[in-house]
């Protein structure tokens, strides 16, 4: 039961046996079916930040593309870092990145075919660009006090979960 007394419906906490111990839920029996995920998110930071990376004058490199392909990997890595998350066949991944003035988005849009979904993989990959960005830039981004006081990653959610023709 929760604090509110309500009871969760028997088959709410897939990831749990009747004896409430964790378990991988077991999609074995699902049929394959087109599934496709969107995320986001977005890091803040000084305008100046920003205008260094847009003129790709960061030390560390391009950082808008590093950050693609970290996102790319963290996509095909997902099943390794979240526990019961299943490894499934990716399809397709598509990043796009959004750079305003003071703010970097991330879209990572994630398609398999598949037992299950893939909103795990499009939410770790917006979240490890970002933080990819963020590692790139931290030099720069740091203030005279050495904090980062415009520097957060923010917004991160699920935009999109479909499966079934697309």
């Amino acid at each position: 039961m929760s604090e509110g007394g309500d009871e969760l419906a028997a088959d709410a906490l897939t990831h749990t046996t009747e004896e409430g111990d964790v378990q991988m839920v077991d999609v074995g029996d699902k049929p394959d079916v087109d599934r496709r995920a969107v995320a986001a998110g977005e890091i803040h930071l000084q305008p100046s930040t920003v205008a260094a990376i847009r003129a790709d004058e960061v030390g560390k490199g391009d950082v808008i593309a590093t950050a693609r392909v970290g996102a790319i990997d963290a996509v095909k890595h997902t099943w390794e870092t979240i526990p019961m998350c299943h490894q499934i066949p990716i399809t397709n991944v598509d990043t796009a990145f959004d750079v305003g003035e003071d703010r970097i988005g991330l879209e990572v849009a994630v398609e398999t075919t598949g037992k299950t979904g893939c909103e795990m993989e499009a939410l770790q990959g917006v979240t490890t660009g970002l933080n990819v960005v963020w590692d790139m830039v931290k030099a720069i981004e740091k203030d005279e006090s050495g904090n980062y006081p415009a520097t957060r990653i923010a917004n991160i959610r699920v935009l999109e979960k479909r499966k079934g023709r697309r």
